[in-house]
């Protein structure tokens, strides 16, 4: 992916363009929920009405930008200094190398696992409740929708876990 034209030139400023919109539109959610009712309820107790994570997205997804701060910190802003500012030749042995020195220190690792589980969980609400959000919900098709978002939930974070943990086992 690190000298792939079609990743580099055209996904890149989409996924870059996708994550401020979602990050935007968290808010703009977050605000129209609390404008929906605008007198609390007398009496209420969430944890009987929603989960956990739908009651505090906002922290994951502040929890996962600062995260994602550190992941280009870490990898993407290097690459981009590599690779354009220096304009050092490609060179696609360097990247093992450099991942596994990132994970050579047990905090960075700690603090890798930590994000990816919020992740998983940010994404556990999230992926399902995009759906509803669009008006996609259906008897048949929700139950679908629920178990792909779990799985999805918990598979992708636990491989970067796994990359990060082998890493720091493997020096």
């Amino acid at each position: 992916m690190g000298y792939n034209p079609f990743v580099q030139f055209l996904m890149q400023p989409i996924l870059g363009f996708a994550v401020f919109f979602h990050f935007i539109m968290g808010f703009v959610l977050e605000i129209k929920n609390n404008k929906a009712r605008p007198v609390k309820y007398a009496s209420n107790n969430p944890s009987v009405n929603s989960s956990w994570m739908s009651r505090n997205m906002i922290i994951s997804g502040a929890v996962v930008l600062a995260f994602l701060a550190l992941h280009f910190y870490d990898f993407w802003w290097h690459e981009i200094d590599y690779k354009y500012v220096q304009g050092i030749a490609p060179d696609s042995q360097r990247f093992w190398p450099e991942l596994h020195e990132k994970f050579a220190d047990i905090w960075r690792v700690a603090l890798y696992v930590i994000a990816f589980v919020l992740l998983g969980l940010h994404l556990a609400h999230g992926f399902q409740s995009s759906f509803q959000s669009i008006g996609a919900r259906h008897p048949k098709y929700t139950p679908v929708i629920k178990a792909f978002g779990k799985w999805y939930s918990i598979l992708i974070p636990a491989g970067f876990i796994f990359i990060a943990i082998f890493h720091f086992v493997t020096q």
